[in-house]
This record gives structure tokens, C-alpha cells and sequence, in this order.
């Protein structure tokens, strides 16, 4: 992370939207205690320069990953929080002067400061390693394959929190890089306007799109988001058609939430008309295309508001919390493109996840571990 803040203070003018006239405040960067840290998202509200329902979510987001990080109980716990936050609160004020507007299709902005690895280095003192699983690793490798070969691959998986691409990206970063770091996410509206979380995404290969939950949210912006959504499948398509691209989807349009009576989680269910969107895509692309379900369970790390909320600034709980994550074998399309098989394939695909969630919560929360294996999921735990 100190070779994180170098880049970043020399990084800073190419970090925000581009201006270079901005004169960026170094508060955080200076800071060296806790103390210092706090009291300077009070000098930055004084300053005007940061608006008070902003620094309040900055306070928050604060002391919920320092109680988060402290509980893992690593002795380095202090430093690293110090260190992690400074760099954050650093790059939401930069955003808040000069904000940074993603594309229909972003790119990570790896240089000349690294936001990839930042996310990386922020969430990976969250993960209990110890209690992480990934399923079915060989078909990882069988992904990585594909893409060499110039075929396209969709992930059709469950979505439980904001933090979902760095944990897919930390429990695959030591054996599948590439996957690790050339994911595209198809990624809502929210994750690149809030701006305590547009920095996290400014390191992901995003394709940006209005989520059908939030549509009509804004009555009147609905037919701007509408065409937005257009522009932002071209994208897709044209990226496609280069083949060698592996794109995340969660077809649910939002992440998973308990269920209000019994408070379980589990996979919201899939919407067919976003499936048969994607298949139709990868079937018009020109190069071979693949579909494989997976399956994510991290909700504890960061769960999101027990509600759909319409509001953009969501209170950020966190803890320390170990994480799954499993792939299971590709599921073919049939070739008739009748609404009743849309929606067979699409149940399919949503079985399979929910089968593999099954298996990592007895694992994770049933404290089973490599036990919970099944005849078709296999739990390894790749970076012992």
C-alpha cells in the first residue's frame, strides 16, 4: 500500500476527470494517526470542499472497516486500516472535485495510479481466508482456456454486494490472474455515481447500465436511461465481437437480499428476458461463446440495505468474513427461441447457482468446509 500512495501522489491529476487546474487537497495523504484522519474530514467540510452528508458517509465508512479489519486480529490491523483509509478518503475528495465520468464501456485505470490494486488491497484484509472456498477450480482454468482460444464467456451469477469484483478477483488472484484482473462487469448505475464507491469501480472493466429496479426511480430520466442501456449493449457487442472477452452478469438486475420473514439469504431469482439478451449477443458475435453459472456468497463482508433504496449514499456496513465463490459446467442454449424454453434455460442456469450457493454456505456458515464438497462441486482452497 506505501507504493499504492506513492502512485497516487503522483498519479492525482490523471486519477480525477482529467483537469489539470484542479488543486487537490493532501489531507489524507498527510495524515499519520487516526486522529489526523478524522479531523480532516471536518477541515475538508470547513473548507468546503467536501458536502457534510458526503464527510458523514466518509466518517462511517471509516470507523465500520477499521471495526471490520480489527476483528480479523491481525496484529498489523492498525497500520493497515490507517494506511487502506487514507488512500480512500484521498481518491472519494478527488472525486468530489473533479468527478470522474465512466463510459458506457470503462476500462481499469491502472496507471499511472493503480485503482485495480487498491481495490485489491482494500478488501483483501476483509476475507477469512481460512473460512474461503472456491468450487470447481479446474473449470476456471477450463474459462482461461477458452478465452486463449479466442472464444467468448458469460458468467451468469448472483450478486450480494458492492465489494462482489474484488472478492471474485482476490480468491482467483493466485491461480487464474487473468481472469482476475480482464473480467468485465456488467455493472448499475449506482456503483459509478455514489462517490464513496467510484473509486473501487475506476478499477474495473465495467459495462455500465441503468438497472430495471432503479428505471423508473426519476420518471422523467427513464427514457435517457433507456438510451443509455442501448448505447452500453453496442458496447457489448462490439467487444464481443473481438472475441477472447469474459463478461459478468448478474441477471437478477440487483443484489441478493434476506428474505424478510426468515431472514436466510439466498440468489435472487434470474430475469429470462436479460438472460436471452445476453445469449443473443454472444450467439451474434461471431466467435465461439460459452455460459457458465456462478455462484457468490460474501454478504457478510458487505450486505447491502435490507431494501431496494432509490436514494444514492447507502450506509456501508462491514466485517471481517470468509467468502465463496464456484462455477459450474457450461449450460447449452437450445436452439428454439420460444418464450417457454427462454425461461426453461433461464432455470436452469438459476438452479445450478442456487445449488453451488447451497453447497458454499454449508461450508462457510455451516462451518463444514472441504466436507461440503459434492459428486459435482469440488471446494479447494487454492491459496494454502
Amino acid at each position: 500500500m506505501a507504493e499504492l500512495v506513492k502512485d497516487k501522489e503522483s498519479g492525482v491529476a490523471a486519477a480525477g476527470g482529467g483537469k489539470m487546474d484542479i488543486e487537490h487537497s493532501r489531507t489524507f495523504l498527510e495524515a499519520r494517526s487516526e486522529e489526523e484522519l478524522l479531523s480532516g474530514i471536518k477541515k475538508e467540510v470547513e473548507a468546503r470542499r467536501l458536502p457534510p452528508n458526503v464527510a458523514a458517509g466518509m466518517e462511517e465508512f471509516y470507523r465500520n472497516y477499521k471495526n471490520a479489519v480489527f476483528q480479523s486480529g491481525d496484529p498489523a490491523a492498525a497500520e493497515t486500516v490507517l494506511s487502506n483509509m487514507a488512500v480512500a478518503l484521498d481518491l472519494m475528495l478527488l472525486d468530489v472535485e473533479d468527478p470522474f465520468v465512466f463510459q458506457p464501456y470503462h476500462k481499469a485505470l491502472r496507471e499511472p495510479f493503480d485503482y485495480y490494486m487498491f481495490g485489491q488491497n482494500y478488501i483483501r484484509p476483509l476475507i477469512d481466508f481460512r473460512n474461503s472456498y472456491v468450487g470447481n477450480l479446474s473449470l476456471f482454468y477450463e474459462i482461461e482456456e477458452k478465452l486463449k482460444q479466442g472464444h467468448n464467456v458469460v458468467l451468469f451469477s448472483n450478486h450480494q454486494t458492492e465489494a462482489d469484483p474484488a472478492v471474485i478477483a482476490l480468491l482467483l488472484e493466485k491461480t487464474n490472474p487473468h481472469i482476475a484482473e480482464n473480467l468485465i462487469y456488467v455493472a448499475g448505475d449506482r456503483v459509478i455515481t455514489d462517490p464513496l464507491c467510484k473509486p473501487f469501480s475506476m478499477g474495473r472493466n465495467l459495462i455500465c447500465v441503468y438497472s430495471k429496479k432503479h428505471m423508473y426511480d426519476v420518471p422523467e430520466l427513464a427514457d435517457m436511461k433507456r438510451k443509455a442501456n442501448i448505447r452500453s449493449l453496442k458496447e457489448m457487442a462490439l467487444l464481443l465481437r473481438t472475441g477472447s472477452k469474459l463478461v459478468w452478469i448478474a441477471p437478477s438486475g440487483g443484489r441478493d437480499r434476506p428474505d424478510p420473514v426468515t431472514g436466510e439469504w439466498n440468489p435472487a431469482p434470474f430475469d429470462s428476458s436479460s438472460v436471452d439478451s445476453m445469449r443473443r449477443l454472444i450467439e451474434s458475435s461471431g466467435a465461439p461463446g460459452h455460459m457458465y453459472p456462478l455462484a457468490l456468497l460474501c454478504y457478510d463482508i458487505m450486505p447491502p440495505p435490507s431494501k431496494v433504496e432509490k436514494e444514492i449514499g447507502e450506509r456501508r456496513i462491514i466485517s471481517f468474513h470468509g467468502a465463496g465463490l464456484s462455477v459450474a459446467p457450461e449450460v447449452a442454449a437450445n436452439c428454439e427461441k420460444s418464450e417457454e424454453v427462454k425461461d426453461v434455460y433461464t432455470q436452469a442456469l438459476y438452479k445450478s447457482v442456487t445449488e453451488q450457493y447451497n453447497v458454499l454456505k454449508s461450508a462457510i456458515h455451516g462451518k463444514q468446509g472441504l466436507e461440503a464438497s459434492t459428486a459435482g462441486i469440488a471446494l479447494s482452497q487454492p491459496w494454502n
